[in-house]
């Protein structure tokens, strides 16, 4: 995907998420995160947008902490979320294309990095809206689900912080079966090594498969939907090894 594109879908991903949450209301119950009310949902999202734009447009080359969550509900709640989603897609739209700041992941540029990370961070929460209010979910196209599965896999979980650890090795691989795209996921004492391939089924033994569309897994692997939207082959033991420990904080 390109950056363009990213910016593009991250700017629809937040008018959706405002949107489901309005509807909804602030004190709706998000399942997908237990414990959370579409108040807490808010505060969190336009939190991140407010850092990540900060980044953006001041070019902070270090990390900087983020401002907090503010003690605003209902309306102004709301109104505060889509201000702070605005700047964030202005930021992106204004950078230069050699923009240099801070980023905590591998990327092509901290332009690349921030579209595509905020764009994963607004369309994961944009589920999460749209969960409280019990219908069908705004689809996820399937390149834009491969890029998100790509970040989390090869990115977030390559990291030190990922608590996807086994003792015996134990080896995973994740079947999109609506794109060509397949990733063998190899869980030791050590970060998660992960390697993506084009085409087939995958031909090395592993002692599990999770296999379905790009976006079932995308939502599956962010622990958003049940491994139940997915089809499993083999050790139910190593998905669920994923899914009790692959959260991620930041």
């Amino acid at each position: 995907m390109q950056i363009t594109e990213h910016i593009a879908s991250l700017s629809e991903e937040g008018r959706l998420l405002a949107a489901a949450a309005e509807q909804a209301g602030p004190g709706a119950s998000v399942p997908t995160c237990p414990g959370w009310q579409i108040r807490h949902l808010l505060r969190h999202t336009g939190m991140v947008h407010r850092w990540a734009a900060a980044f953006i447009a001041e070019g902070h080359t270090a990390y900087h902490p983020d401002g907090g969550e503010p003690d605003l509900d209902g309306a102004e709640l709301l109104a505060w979320f889509r201000e702070g989603h605005s700047h964030l897609v202005r930021s992106l739209e204004e950078a230069p294309a050699d923009l240099e700041c801070w980023t905590f992941l591998p990327a092509p540029s901290p332009l690349a990095f921030w579209s595509r990370r905020q764009l994963n961070e607004t369309t994961v929460h944009r589920v999460d809206a749209e969960s409280a209010l019990g219908g069908p979910l705004t689809p996820v196209p399937a390149a834009r689900a491969v890029d998100g599965i790509d970040e989390l896999l090869t990115g977030f979980h390559a990291r030190p912080k990922s608590r996807v650890r086994s003792d015996k090795p134990r080896t995973l691989r994740v079947r999109a079966v609506d794109t060509a795209a397949t990733w063998t996921v190899r869980i030791s004492e050590d970060p998660p090594q992960t390697v993506r391939t084009a085409g087939g089924d995958g031909t090395e033994d592993v002692d599990c498969e999770l296999s379905g569309t790009a976006e079932g897994l995308y939502l599956t692997l962010w622990n958003r939907l049940p491994l139940t939207a997915v089809t499993l082959r083999g050790d139910r033991a190593v998905a669920r090894l994923w899914t009790d420990n692959s959260a991620v904080t930041w």
